[in-house]
């Protein structure tokens, strides 16, 4: 499954400036607890853990369990420190995998 992502970031920041990040992932999210018109459990297809990295340090971790939202949306904030990349990576059931970057300028 490809999935849809939206990242917002700003381009640039001060060093030491707080910034915030905001995600967005397209992802139809299955609970595991709905039954289909045929009388079957439908199976369980979440996004289990978000994690995003700021030139490979881990700077945000989510995890999520069967209550999450369709199409998660994540907002947080970090403090602007070098220029670099930070990289987005979401996984979940049945192997589901994404991952993004974007670059970032420290002035």
């Amino acid at each position: 499954m490809t999935a849809r992502v939206l990242i917002h970031v700003a381009a640039k920041a001060q060093r030491g400036e707080v910034i915030e990040i905001k995600t967005l992932i397209a992802h139809p999210m299955e609970s595991g607890f709905r039954v289909g018109t045929n009388g079957n459990p439908i199976p369980r297809d979440i996004i289990t853990l978000f994690t995003c990295r700021y030139n490979g340090d881990e700077i945000f971790r989510a995890e999520f369990s069967s209550a999450i939202a369709a199409n998660p949306f994540l907002s947080f904030f970090t403090t602007a420190r070098d220029s670099g990349t930070l990289e987005f990576h979401w996984s979940g059931d049945n192997g589901f995998a994404a991952t993004e970057s974007t670059d970032i300028t420290i002035e």
